[in-house]
């Protein structure tokens, strides 16, 4: 990890740029903390500058709790290298999608398992580097993003203590066997009409995990309409599980 900028915002948080590799990322720590802090993961969709404002508010929040907060670019999206064959899904997708036909598994599958595979050794990679800088010292949570990437993190992760997930995305059957493996406390959030999930697969995802401690959070409204309440709820999550 090469760290590339600081700056500190106006609450005092400090901002830092990374680059891992050819993944950019970003790194905020709460700045009148002293001490070891632990480290909330957030995940995103890809798109790191696009999603940067969003990504911003929640490292924010964690701050005021007394985490630090990271995230990574995911592979094939920004200026990173395209998957080629995640292109040739992500097509596939789009026209079953305007065809009004449903998007079927194997195109799920191309779409989804290259990503599993390439991020989360990278968020192993991230994690090495940033719990081996001074102020950070877990425990370790990680928060939203592609939910397929979170559950297969949660089972090959032994720092990670906790995870917030957000069930919003196309989810391969062979995640289903991995939710299985998952132990660690979990909070999923489904927003109960959004165009783009499978409200069902989300709710047999959620009926899958393994962990002894899991809660569905479920709201009204579409993907990006998450209500406040909701992610209040998920932050004191945090609170009891990485202090």
């Amino acid at each position: 990890m090469q760290l590339t900028s600081e700056r500190r915002l106006d609450d005092g948080v400090i901002e830092h740029t990374f680059t891992l590799g050819d993944a950019p990322g970003v790194l905020w720590t709460p700045g009148s903390v002293s001490g070891p802090v632990p480290l909330i993961l957030l995940g995103h969709p890809g798109g790191l500058q696009r999603m940067r404002p969003r990504l911003e508010g929640r490292a924010r929040s964690a701050a005021a709790d007394g985490f630090a907060a990271a995230t990574v670019e995911l592979p094939g999206s920004g200026d990173r290298p395209c998957i080629p064959a995640v292109e040739e899904a992500r097509a596939d997708m789009r026209r079953a999608l305007a065809a009004g036909e449903p998007v079927g598994g194997e195109i799920v599958d191309r779409l989804v398992l290259p990503l599993v595979d390439r991020a989360v050794p990278e968020w192993q990679a991230a994690l090495d580097a940033l719990l081996a800088l001074p102020g950070i010292g877990g425990p370790v949570g990680y928060s939203g993003g592609v939910i397929s990437i979170g559950t297969r993190l949660a089972v090959a992760e032994p720092r990670l203590a906790a995870a917030v997930l957000f069930a919003g995305s196309f989810v391969p059957r062979v995640m289903f066997e991995e939710a299985r493996r998952v132990t660690v406390p979990l909070h999923v959030l489904l927003q109960w009409d959004d165009e783009g999930n499978d409200r069902q697969a989300a709710l047999d995802l959620f009926d899958a995990f393994g962990s002894k401690e899991k809660t569905l959070h479920a709201n009204m409204g579409g993907h990006t309409g998450v209500p406040q309440f909701a992610g209040d709820a998920a932050a004191r999550f945090f609170v009891r599980h990485l202090r």
